[in-house]
């Protein structure tokens, strides 16, 4: 399990990623698509149509991480907010969804959409 700090900004996007894409490819979608620069220390959460894999990008300052996750039963529930391409949320809140807690019913929006 990973531990995220307090501090760290936390971008999901809102819209499916196809889960081919690596490195260069969520970068990509981080920097044009969510408009967001991927070099700013922040993580951002990707998954797919069928919500049962889930992609994070990471820069740490020396290189980039891509962490990977398949769902083996079950799917994601996935939040949606009043941007349509991204959320910006709270590290906790995406530990949460990680573990499969719907932040709809389990969280007020407030909460975990900043």
């Amino acid at each position: 399990m990973l531990t995220l700090p307090n501090q760290l900004r936390v971008f999901v996007a809102v819209e499916p990623v196809d889960m081919r894409k690596q490195f260069d490819g969520l970068w990509a979608v981080a920097r044009d698509h969510l408009g967001e620069d991927p070099k700013g220390g922040s993580l951002f959460a990707f998954t797919n149509k069928s919500r049962n894999r889930l992609k994070l990008l990471y820069f740490d300052g020396s290189g980039v991480w891509v962490f990977a996750k398949r769902i083996e039963q079950g799917r994601l529930s996935w939040p949606l907010g009043s941007d349509e391409r991204k959320l910006t949320i709270k590290p906790a809140a995406l530990t949460m969804l990680m573990n499969g807690i719907d932040l709809k019913d389990g969280m007020q929006k407030a909460w975990y959409e900043t």
